[in-house]
């Protein structure tokens, strides 16, 4: 069964799946799961020796998954796990090499959307933005006790917010008269610490420091550029991988994954012969993909999201992932 009001809007669903499919007798991983709507396309595209093999640590995302992809049942393995995992999980399922890999990063539309799961600043809720929600940190322990540094630290480098240091001030000083309990108190905090000006402009004054909060808890960041090497080891010859990020820290690091594997010599200019070594292991897909405009204006949510593709060089392009 659903669960309740489970809705999420998949985004580059199109450009994502037209750019990893490439054999409809392979595996395929998907890495984020969601609601489903990747993996459910991956799985039209497949014939009937195929395989999808999806990630979740939210339970309620695998659940969701578990009801969408139903008909797809004997062609399906759905694992509870981070994707920093990737490489145990695929163990553990007797899996070598896979075909493709997707990565759709950040939130989901059901996360942001359930109050009680506390990662909107639009909606009153606890402070949690779990995406596990079985995870021991959460955003009521980032808020209310790290330290003026940490808090400063979390919030500019993941957030990119100029106020990092006095919206880090003014949470301090308001925990220490009473902890601060739900998400309505931290946008209340974080609001008087931008000054008038500054709020007039741009996006809703919470939002950076609601990202940086979530990177924290969630370790997004950390885990990423490990994740993505650990996916392209396990990519056959030809096989492909694609990454939709949604702010500029997540796609910097897709960005520089990918170019360095791309076989480009590192010796200093003035060296006069090559001693780096550098084999490619990758080839780009083209450029970064952005939404179009009917699907922004259909979600708007979509709107920084980008895709970058590559594809691993090899011999031949054969199906060289085994079937559990």
């Amino acid at each position: 069964m659903m669960p309740e009001n489970f809705q999420h809007e998949t985004v580059l669903l199109q450009e994502s799946i037209d750019a990893i499919v490439t054999d409809p007798d392979g595996i395929y991983v998907d890495c984020t799961l969601g609601g489903g709507g990747h993996s459910a396309a991956i799985l039209e595209r497949l014939s009937p020796q195929g395989m999808l093999v999806g990630f979740d640590r939210d339970p309620a995302a695998l659940m969701a998954a578990t009801a969408k992809l139903v008909r797809f049942s004997s062609q399906v393995r759905l694992v509870p796990g981070n994707f920093a995992e990737i490489d145990t999980l695929l163990t553990r399922l007797g899996i070598g090499q896979v075909n493709g890999v997707l990565f759709d990063l950040g939130v989901s539309s059901h996360q942001l959307d359930l109050p009680q799961r506390g990662f909107s600043y639009m909606k009153e809720g606890p402070l949690d933005m779990r995406m596990d929600p079985a995870q021991p940190l959460s955003a009521l322990q980032v808020v209310n006790e790290y330290s003026e540094d940490e808090l400063n630290r979390v919030i500019f480098e993941y957030g990119e917010e100029r106020w990092a240091r006095r919206i880090a001030k003014f949470i301090v000083e308001v925990r220490q008269m009473k902890p601060l309990q739900n998400t309505a108190e931290l946008v209340e905090v974080i609001t008087a610490a931008i000054p008038a000006a500054a709020r007039r402009q741009g996006p809703h004054p919470a939002k950076r420091t609601f990202q940086a909060i979530r990177i924290e808890v969630n370790g997004e960041l950390r885990i990423l550029a490990g994740a993505l090497h650990s996916a392209i080891e396990r990519l056959a010859p030809g096989g492909r991988i694609g990454v939709i990020s949604f702010h500029s820290l997540e796609d910097r690091i897709v960005k520089n994954v990918f170019a360095g594997l791309l076989g480009r010599c590192t010796c200093p200019p003035r060296a006069p012969i090559c001693t780096c070594n550098a084999r490619a292991v990758l080839a780009l897909r083209g450029k970064a993909l952005a939404p179009s405009d009917e699907e922004v204006e259909r979600n708007p949510r979509s709107r920084s999201a980008k895709l970058r593709v590559a594809e691993k060089i090899g011999q031949g392009g054969q199906n060289d992932a085994a079937n559990p």
